[in-house]
């Protein structure tokens, strides 16, 4: 029987997935997508009213991993044996036909251009001698300038909403002043401000900082995109993160891109196929394409093709390099390899500011984009030199609706009991006249965090599971907490009556039993020098050149922005070259 083959095969059917797929399809190719999980279609899984059950969807989790099958085993220091990551909790890396790009909230930033240049920014800045030992800070290999069209692109295409400070050199709004130069504005308007966020505003403007609306690929009014797809109104529901959104408003490539993508004949989408390997040639340069389990008949079925693309989520795509033996395993004792190196997370503490009784915040109303949020203390723009630390955090109110049974869950804080009539005070005072307040922040990436294939802990399948040796360094904590007390005074400036603020402490190891954020990282890093990065800045795989992994597996560090906007940019980069130069001469990608 002869192997199907395709121009080229596409993994996980995600934002980045289904953005290659549609790229590559418009370049003539043939292309097969494989989707470990069900195939999922808004009309009929995000219904209404079963799409806003807060059980079905937060509680159980229907769009998310399956643990049971496969999962990654957990240590905070090479020293300790790993342990499988059995229930949902600290991350939430999604499952199924839309990947966590359906499920994801819609805050949808670009990228401060020195984070893209990080290390030269701090040696320029600081000196060599400022990168604490063992910190592996890196540049990404490609800049702002060179990125822009290419956010600028998918914020058209995601129907982003949003206020920009400047446009070609020209202040032409209350954007954020930290921003990047655009070359458009957004396509939407930004979204209304909730109660929390127009307070936060003016407490923030008051306390000397600089607020901003954020970024939100959730619509404040009616769009049709470049690929024809429609969205409708937000109207405020709350029901965005952990939800497919029934109203059409959220952004997601199962709305924005793939029906679209769907009417085109040379594309093929295949669900319940999780993929085992990438197949290699004899000289392990090249794949000859790939082989995936039926996961409904349990028959492994392979596919040959010219190009392979490793779109799934990010510690999934380096799982993939690891099993398929595409680049050099990291070892972090010799601090030699490329794959698995520069693995990192983000730092995220969440505070809550309570107000006076005659002020109701409304914490049922939300958007998984809305929000105000400073960038004061985020990236390059403070002074770290008297601070010792690099990175830093915005910090901000996103208010995405609070439900029921996650206000119940995350009543108090500060000693409130947790049951009996204290408790239900508690919660109705914390439900009425409370605030959140987010230091959503980077992480940096160090020589002794990374991952590798567990040498114990198998998956449903027989193979491996990969490996997180993964803790909150010195660096990280510090900067946490220092921008955590910069809230104090935006606090005092709401006449809050009591406020916990909550910060990291010095020696709190990573702890997988509380969520934090889905915003995981490196692993398979893009760069300029081979031994440093496993892609080159094109996102190609320097061993085995007809390979392109996309998605923040990519990034050589945390940032302190939600990470979304950055992967969207990168695959319409990676996109655009493939499309522009590789398909016309396959091979490695030299540097314009």
């Amino acid at each position: 029987m002869t192997k199907k083959h395709a121009d080229a095969i596409v993994v996980g059917a995600g934002w980045a997935g289904s953005i290659l797929a549609k790229e590559l399809t418009e370049a003539g190719l043939s292309v097969i997508m494989l989707e470990r999980g069900s195939e999922r279609a808004t009309a009929v899984e995000g219904a209404y009213p079963e799409s806003i059950d807060e059980l079905r969807g937060a509680i159980r989790k229907r769009l998310f991993q399956n643990l049971s099958q496969t999962t990654v085993t957990v240590r905070n220091t090479i020293d300790q044996t790993a342990l499988p990551y059995r229930q949902l909790a600290a991350f939430l890396p999604g499952e199924g036909v839309g990947g966590a790009g359906l499920h994801w909230s819609g805050v949808h930033f670009r990228v401060s251009p020195e984070d893209l240049r990080l290390r030269s920014s701090v040696v320029e800045r600081y000196g060599e001698k400022f990168i604490p030992e063992g910190m592996n800070l890196q540049d990404y290999g490609v800049t702002y300038a060179e990125l822009e069209p290419f956010f600028d692109k998918a914020e058209k295409v995601f129907g982003t909403s949003g206020e920009a400070y400047k446009v070609n050199g020209k202040i032409v709004g209350n954007g954020n002043i930290f921003d990047g130069d655009r070359s458009d504005n957004f396509p939407l308007p930004v979204m209304k401000d909730t109660f929390t966020a127009s307070t936060f505003r003016a407490a923030a403007t008051e306390a000397g900082y600089h607020p901003y609306s954020l970024p939100a690929a959730n619509a404040s009014r009616q769009y049709t995109n470049p690929y024809g797809c429609q969205m409708g109104p937000c109207n405020f529901c709350g029901y965005c993160s952990g939800y497919d959104c029934y109203l059409y408003s959220k952004a997601s490539p199962n709305v924005n891109v793939l029906p679209a993508l769907r009417q085109d004949p040379r594309f093929t989408l295949i669900s319940d196929a999780h993929v085992l390997r990438v197949d290699l040639d004899d000289t392990r340069a090249k794949a000859t394409g790939v082989a995936y389990l039926e996961t409904k008949t349990q028959k492994e079925i392979s596919l040959s093709a010219d190009l392979v693309i490793l779109s799934a989520f990010q510690f999934h795509n380096v799982h993939l390099m690891l099993l398929s033996g595409i680049g050099k395993p990291y070892d972090p004792v010799s601090n030699t390899g490329t794959t698995g190196r520069n693995f990192v997370y983000q730092t995220i503490t969440s505070s809550r500011i309570w107000l006076p009784s005659s002020k109701y915040t409304n914490q049922f109303i939300g958007a998984g984009g809305v929000g105000v949020a400073i960038d004061d203390f985020n990236s390059m723009n403070f002074d770290h030199g008297p601070l010792g630390f690099v990175g830093g955090s915005p910090v901000w109110v996103n208010q995405a609706g609070v439900k029921p049974i996650a206000a119940a869950i995350g009543t108090g804080g500060g000693g409130t009991p947790r049951w009996g009539s204290a408790y239900k005070g508690a919660l109705i005072d914390t439900y009425k006249h409370s605030i959140g307040v987010d230091a959503h922040g980077s992480n940096m990436a160090y020589r002794d965090v990374y991952l590798d294939l567990d040498p114990t802990w198998k998956d449903a399948y027989g193979q491996p599971l990969l490996r997180m040796t993964f803790t909150w360094k010195d660096n990280d904590i510090r900067m946490n907490q220092y921008v955590v007390s910069k809230i104090e005074p935006i606090a005092r400036a709401m006449g809050a009556t009591k406020a916990n603020l909550v910060h990291l402490n010095a020696g709190q190891p990573f702890d997988t039993r509380h969520y934090q954020t889905t915003h995981l990282g490196g692993g398979a890093i893009m760069g300029t020098d081979p031994k440093t990065s496993a892609l080159n800045r094109y996102l190609q795989s320097w061993d085995v050149s007809n390979v392109f992994v996309i998605g923040s597996n990519a990034f050589p560090q945390g940032m302190g922005y939600n990470p979304t906007g950055m992967v969207a940019a990168l695959a319409y980069w990676a996109a655009y070259h493939i499309r522009t130069t590789y398909l016309k001469s396959p091979g490695p990608l030299v540097q314009a």
